[in-house]
């Protein structure tokens, strides 16, 4: 694994930088002190999740107990229902609205 700059692509005087939230190893560049990720994970979820997790909030759970079960933010409940058009109230005062 070569530790390469992405901003000035100098190749020296790379330093260790401690790790990030996720766990991932950090670096920092000597020449323009740049601070970046080796290898960033992917937070990608699959389709196969998020059909399942758009039928939990239609069946009647919460965005934020969804994100609870899958281990993810409520927020990307929210944005996956807005993306495929079915956003609909679903309580009858009005909140919860997508």
């Amino acid at each position: 694994m070569r530790k390469e700059c992405p901003r000035c692509g100098s190749g020296t005087n790379q330093m260790l930088n401690g790790k990030n939230r996720s766990g991932t190893q950090t670096c920092l560049c000597g020449k323009c002190k740049k601070s970046y990720t080796l290898e960033p994970k992917r937070r990608d979820y699959s389709e196969e999740v998020r059909t399942l997790a758009i039928k939990e909030y239609y069946a009647g759970a919460s965005g934020r107990s969804v994100g609870r079960i899958h281990g993810m933010s409520k927020s990307n409940e929210y944005n996956w229902i807005k993306k495929t058009g079915q956003g609909v109230d679903k309580s009858k005062n009005g909140r919860g609205r997508i």
